[in-house]
């Protein structure tokens, strides 16, 4: 199994068969790190890492560079310095990712209509119905794969095989920059020798649990009794162990992109015990995450916080709001409302605001009467003005001074919207 670093990599040699291999996975290399390296070639061929240059912020990204140190991404950025001294600490420019990610999905949606997009930086592509147009299968991924290079400057890795989930697996061990295709055939043959932790969806936790019982690898899934798997894992994820390690996976490439969450958080420079400094911090990125959902067309049926002390212990809270909203202001209510709440024994090192159940704006039945009406009227007036100016060119007057953090960083960075452009 490919490595986060590049390292136990395996790809396709030319001609190799695709025969059934219809469905792509398309992941772009180190995508925030390769992104700053194309816009500034002093940094290429160095260990470079995505975040705020605070030792206390969060690794985004990194290039194989850094990631051969064993930096990782969501490692605190201290913890990347020490373990890789010569790394260059870049700021993130989220703005430009998702310029450069809207260039990568209208490729991929030149070559096929059927694209599903995951994030910011990966998609499948359903190329079945391409072939009389563009050829079989590893011709279009290798075709897809110089587009992407000739007019972005980026590169990409790409999973060729009969099924989304034995797609994905073949992308990460092609890493980077490379293209591994798994014949509809060869399926039970290329899963038997991964290990159980590449499976689709199988955490560190469910894994440990597999291990502990001598389950290490695909092949000695085959092996084990259904009802061990159950015992394991519980039966829902026993039954879909049990279906994706012989290769069965009935999930279609759909393209209706449905976002699962929206999320801001932040890191601070010095720990926080200050309830009137975290109140407005809290209010800072719930704004935020308000903005991001009426830019896509979502609302929110349940907001929740996260809150990592000085000692990194870390929790989250949640509730579900009476109504669907993208109001940053309802938003913050309910983050406020969590937030006081939590036992907070030790300064605040994190914190953030997550929207989640999302849903189309309007979806939901209107009221006899809009609680959040003269709200509204503001936001879209701020919206209005981000637009055109900029945004934080008009804020909150109790958010205005110098900043304590890295800069809310999303939490989870949205894929363009394919019906937009």
């Amino acid at each position: 199994m490919g490595r986060g670093d590049g390292s136990g990599r395996i790809v396709s040699p030319e001609g190799a068969d695709d025969t059934g291999a219809g469905i792509l996975h398309v992941d772009m290399d180190a995508f925030y790190a390769s992104v700053e390296q194309l816009d500034d070639p002093s940094l290429r061929g160095k260990p470079i890492i995505i975040g705020a240059p605070d030792g206390r912020s969060v690794v985004s990204s990194a290039s194989y560079e850094a990631r051969r140190f064993g930096v990782r991404s969501a490692m605190p950025v201290g913890q990347a310095l020490r373990l890789c001294p010569t790394a260059i600490v870049v700021l993130p420019h989220f703005d430009r990712y998702l310029e450069m990610s809207a260039q990568v999905m209208r490729i991929f949606r030149d070559i096929t209509p059927l694209v599903e997009p995951l994030s910011i930086d990966e998609a499948f592509l359903d190329v079945r119905g391409a072939r009389r147009l563009w050829g079989s299968p590893g011709v279009i991924a290798r075709m897809l794969r110089q587009r992407v290079l000739d007019e972005t400057g980026l590169t990409c890795s790409v999973g060729a095989a009969a099924t989304k989930h034995v797609a994905k697996m073949a992308s990460t061990i092609s890493k980077p920059d490379g293209m591994l295709l798994v014949p509809e055939a060869d399926t039970a043959t290329f899963l038997a020798a991964r290990p159980v932790r590449a499976l689709w969806g199988v955490g560190p936790k469910a894994a440990e649990s597999l291990e502990a019982r001598g389950i290490h690898t695909i092949a000695d899934v085959l092996e084990t009794p259904r009802a061990i798997l159950d015992r394991a894992l519980g039966n829902a994820m026993g039954d879909r162990v049990w279906n994706l390690a012989r290769g069965i996976d009935a999930r279609e490439v759909d393209t209706r992109r449905v976002e699962k969450s929206v999320g801001h958080e932040e890191t601070f420079h010095q720990d926080i015990a200050d309830d009137a400094i975290l109140r407005a911090e809290l209010r800072r990125l719930a704004d935020r995450v308000g903005a991001r959902l009426r830019s896509g067309g979502w609302e929110a049926s349940t907001i929740a916080i996260k809150v990592r002390f000085a000692d990194f212990t870390t929790i989250s809270r949640s509730q579900t709001l009476p109504e669907p909203t993208a109001v940053g202001q309802r938003i913050g209510d309910a983050a406020y409302e969590l937030f006081s709440s939590v036992d907070r024994p030790l300064p605040v090192r994190l914190i953030g605001v997550r929207a989640e159940r999302l849903r189309p704006a309007g979806s939901s039945m209107p009221g006899l009467w809009d609680d959040d009406e003269e709200w509204r009227r503001v936001e879209d007036a701020l919206d209005g003005a981000a637009q055109k100016f900029g945004r934080g060119v008009i804020t909150r007057a109790t958010l205005l001074g110098t900043s304590r953090g890295g800069g809310a960083l999303p939490s989870s960075p949205p894929a363009p919207r394919l019906d937009s452009e």
